[in-house]
């Protein structure tokens, strides 16, 4: 298991509540390890991420959401315009992102100078240029992000629940810990709220109860895992299956294929035989 990952003893009340009085709650840093990010220079038409200069030529705003963001805006004042992959309906929280976010850079010198940075790098074309651009995405996303987070959200989903400060120590717990046997008990001692109003707040804000989110988490990152070739029996005891067959149904369930399948398929393990 990544070593980024916080320790939470359920067994132990005394010790948990120990735990959460020095716990940060990173919000974001769990995803942004979990999840590869890379931008793919692409036209305004098929960009997810576009940035704009004013009337004046200054830095203006950047557009971020659904492909086709950058649409209708004149060509002589992007700035920056590519296609940002994350992780895909993988990453919970891509998923959760409205289809239409803007920011201000006018207000930010320091995302101003981001992009500008990325601008540079895409014009000149030097090695490591696109090493460079992922590396000043992953700030400049983390930023939005974080904006995002803190403005809330207008419908139920993860950036609704990450941006209450007593439901969000919950998600960030269970995204620390996927394997970890949550009860809601556990989770809504961490989040600080009796059981029934956990639950309530939970079901309200992100949209669904937080075993069937927790169910979601486990499987994304075992699909990632299996991809990269790891046992199916491993993964299963990594994420909490009880057994590898239990693991398998509730795969196939989601991704309409068995897990044995998709790693034998898998890029670097096409000719793999799990033993």
């Amino acid at each position: 298991m990544p070593s980024f990952y916080r320790s939470y003893d359920l067994e132990n009340p005394k010790k948990l509540m120990e735990t959460l009085k020095v716990a940060s709650f990173d919000r974001l840093t769990t995803l942004m390890e979990r999840f590869t990010l890379q931008l793919i220079p692409a036209d305004p038409e098929r960009a997810t991420l576009v940035a704009s200069v004013d009337e004046a030529g200054m830095p203006s705003h950047i557009l971020f959401g659904a492909s086709g963001i950058g649409r209708g805006i004149d060509p002589g004042k992007v700035l920056l315009s590519v296609a940002v992959d994350w992780g895909g309906v993988d990453n919970p929280l891509m998923a959760a992102l409205p289809k239409r976010f803007e920011f201000a850079l006018a207000q930010d010198v320091e995302m101003a100078s981001v992009v500008g940075l990325m601008r540079s790098e895409l014009i000149a074309g030097r090695c490591g240029a696109a090493s460079v651009i992922n590396r000043l995405g992953e700030v400049l996303i983390v930023r939005l992000l974080r904006a995002q987070i803190e403005a809330g959200s207008a419908g139920p989903g993860l950036i609704a629940g990450l941006s209450d400060p007593r439901l969000s120590r919950a998600i960030v717990a269970m995204h620390d810990q996927p394997g970890l046997e949550w009860r809601n008990r556990d989770l809504a001692v961490i989040a600080g709220l009796s059981l029934s109003r956990f639950a309530e707040t939970f079901m309200t804000l992100v949209g669904e109860t937080p075993a069937a989110y927790l169910r979601r988490w486990r499987l994304s990152l075992a699909r990632q895992d299996i991809l990269k070739g790891d046992r199916v029996d491993a993964v299963a005891r990594r994420y909490g299956y009880g057994s590898p067959e239990g693991f398998a149904r509730a795969f196939r369930q989601r991704y309409g294929r068995n897990p044995l399948d998709v790693r034998l398929r898998a890029p670097n393990l096409a000719d793999a035989v799990d033993k």
